[in-house]
């Protein structure tokens, strides 16, 4: 499969930062970067409830947040995230539309001495049979676009309760990845053509979005899955994974916030009080920013030395992200091995 030319290496990754039409289109605009990724959108939405699907910013050495939902909120120390949200309430019909809107406006030819428009990168999730309707959907965007689209696949949520991140699971993604090249075989004839009725297709490249893995067991199911699908039908085409997206929030996190209370006698006393609220009415979410650096260079560093050890899966790119906010965590990034890098925590807190 074709890479994704990401020029220059930079993007924002999917969050709450890049929901609507506006947002997505000031992405765009943005001179410094060399592609868009939207919120992770669902065949048919998702119900979004303020009162229960929030983010904070905080401050990861006296843990004191930002009040919830506070766009660019918090103090400069504010360099950690916490979030409780699930997935965009918009469609992914309506996000095909913003992207088809945003082609619209685009000029003649690439400006600012690229060779190519920004590449848009549809962050989707949902059961197989809806991945794949997914992924017919932005195939389907692409014949109307004038930039390349591509599909990343959010299998690593943490805040969906009753529904445990499938890319935890080996047999559980496999599932998703054999179907997925099914229908790209489907899509292109045996010989290698493009099926398509018109000349100069770019095949959708498909990325997968990881959750922070722990121990080797779990890269070793990621691995395994992706050699898996390469030895799939149909045996002529390659894993259908172009890029893989590291990593996700880190689930099972909580902030408290100290609250003086007043007992009946007239003393006061301090208390703990989650600082957020969440769909399972724990306050626990996801953790990001600063705190996930670490763990989240791990990861693109093991992955990319992994993928290295199998022909198949060596030219899969990596799209680092966990806690980057400036030059030197951008460097960090590529210096073990992420072909670009994305930014999230630090898009919500600086805009």
């Amino acid at each position: 499969m074709a890479p994704l030319q990401i020029t220059p290496p930079l993007l924002n990754s999917a969050s709450p930062w890049c929901t609507s039409l506006a947002q997505l289109q000031e992405l765009y605009e943005c001179t410094y970067s060399g592609a868009i990724t939207t919120r992770t959108s669902l065949l048919n939405g998702f119900p979004h409830d303020p009162e229960v699907h929030q983010f904070a910013f905080y401050d990861p050495t006296s843990h004191a947040a930002s009040p919830p939902n506070a766009d660019q909120g918090g103090k400069p120390r504010d360099t950690g995230s916490l979030n409780t949200l699930g997935y965009s309430p918009i469609l992914l019909e309506e996000y095909l539309n913003f992207i088809r809107e945003i082609s619209r406006t685009l000029p003649s030819r690439p400006d600012g001495g690229r060779e190519h428009f920004k590449p848009v990168i549809v962050s989707v999730t949902g059961s197989v049979e809806e991945v794949v309707s997914c992924y017919k959907l932005i195939t389907s965007c692409q014949r109307d676009v004038r930039m390349v689209v591509a599909m990343e696949i959010n299998l690593s949520c943490p805040n969906i309760p009753g529904k445990p991140p499938p890319a935890y699971d080996s047999n559980s993604l496999l599932t998703y990845l054999a179907a997925l090249k099914t229908e790209v075989g489907r899509q292109i004839s045996v010989d290698g053509t493009s099926a398509r009725p018109h000349a100069g297709h770019v095949h959708v490249p498909i990325g997968i979005k990881t959750p922070p893995y722990t121990y080797q067991d779990q890269y070793n199911g990621l691995i395994n899955a992706l050699k898996d699908s390469a030895h799939a039908e149909p045996k002529h085409l390659p894993c259908p994974i172009t890029f893989i997206t590291s990593c996700n929030t880190l689930g099972s996190s909580l902030l408290l916030a100290p609250q003086v209370e007043s007992s009946s006698g007239g003393r006061s006393h301090e208390v703990y009080h989650r600082t957020l609220e969440s769909a399972s009415g724990t306050g626990i979410g996801g953790l990001a920013g600063a705190p996930l650096h670490p763990l989240a260079l791990g990861n693109v560093y093991t992955i990319k030395g992994l993928l290295f050890q199998h022909k198949e899966l060596e030219n899969i790119q990596i799209i680092g992200v966990g806690g980057v906010e400036d030059a030197a965590g951008y460097s960090r990034m590529r210096a073990v091995g992420a072909a670009a890098v994305g930014v999230g925590t630090a898009l919500g807190r600086k805009g």
